[in-house]
């Protein structure tokens, strides 16, 4: 049996538990954000679309006007054809 190996594996965890012991100091660290010019980008998008309103009155408003006074016409053969590019492309 050899005892020198023990005495030296023993000494490598003796040397461990010193390390363990010592006291640690108390040191603040503040943290850093960057923001890529992407990001800064996609902020200023979001911002925009969140301040712009849902309805654009500026479209739909001539279109309400006609709806009311009754001469909003809606072609027939128009509306069957969006409807089945629709239903196709839900489909496809």
């Amino acid at each position: 049996m050899r005892i020198e190996a023990y005495t030296q594996i023993q000494q490598l965890y003796n040397t461990s538990k010193a390390g363990k012991t010592q006291k640690t100091t108390n040191k603040s660290f503040k943290d850093a954000v960057q923001i890529s010019s992407a990001g800064k980008d996609f902020q200023t998008a979001k911002a925009a679309a969140f301040a712009a309103p849902d309805i654009r009155e500026d479209v739909t408003a001539p279109i309400k006007q006609a709806v009311q006074s009754g001469s909003y016409d809606v072609s027939s053969d128009d509306f069957a054809e969006k409807l089945l590019e629709k239903y196709s492309a839900l489909l496809g």
